[in-house]
């Protein structure tokens, strides 16, 4: 029978729940939070040798105070690419240089600029849960598929209920991360 032989891929369908929760952790770490933070340079590219590279590969960033970035660029040549490219990244960071070194002082957030940063990290969580609601889908249209192969009534229902618990289980903590990112940008 072809329900015996139906196992649907449980495991592969919580690695792709985990991959869009780190995902989200990413960018929730690269928001600002009036703290500095060496990862929030993560997304930042300068253009070295011709081609983008992530900024930890032309220097090396340290956090030596709470409200302070450092960037000691290796190649003088690059200070003022690194400059650039911070500038341009949307962080709201003015550079100030001190030979091959980047200073990134992080300035006290106002109460407006929270809000706003609030709204973005809602925006991250709300595409994590979509990816989350896809990966779902994708387990039921196999399911769906199944039944239509012979799958019994009852473990498709049995089946069904795993696959809505492992998505509840992720957006639960979708939602917990948001609510911690949110409180921590909150946080004066």
């Amino acid at each position: 029978m072809a329900d015996e032989e139906f196992e649907l891929d449980l495991d592969d369908l919580q690695r792709r729940m985990d991959g869009a929760m780190g995902s989200l952790r990413t960018e929730f770490a690269s928001l600002r939070t009036g703290r500095a933070s060496a990862s929030m340079l993560e997304p930042v590219m300068v253009t070295a040798y011709g081609a983008p590279t992530p900024i930890n590969q032309v220097g090396t960033v340290n956090v030596p105070e709470p409200r302070m970035v450092t960037i000691n660029v290796w190649d003088k040549g690059l200070v003022g690419a690194v400059e650039k490219a911070i500038m341009e990244s949307g962080l709201g960071i003015n550079p100030q240089t001190n030979g091959t070194i980047v200073m990134l002082p992080i300035p006290e957030l106002n109460e407006e600029r929270r809000r706003e940063l609030s709204k973005v990290a809602a925006q991250y969580a709300e595409s994590a849960r979509v990816a989350i609601r896809n990966v779902r889908r994708d387990g039921m249209d196999q399911l769906k598929k199944a039944k239509s192969d012979g799958l019994s009534e009852d473990d498709h229902k049995i089946w069904s209920d795993e696959v809505q618990e492992l998505t509840d289980k992720a957006i639960s903590g979708i939602d917990s991360a948001l609510d911690a990112k949110q409180q921590e940008i909150m946080q004066v």
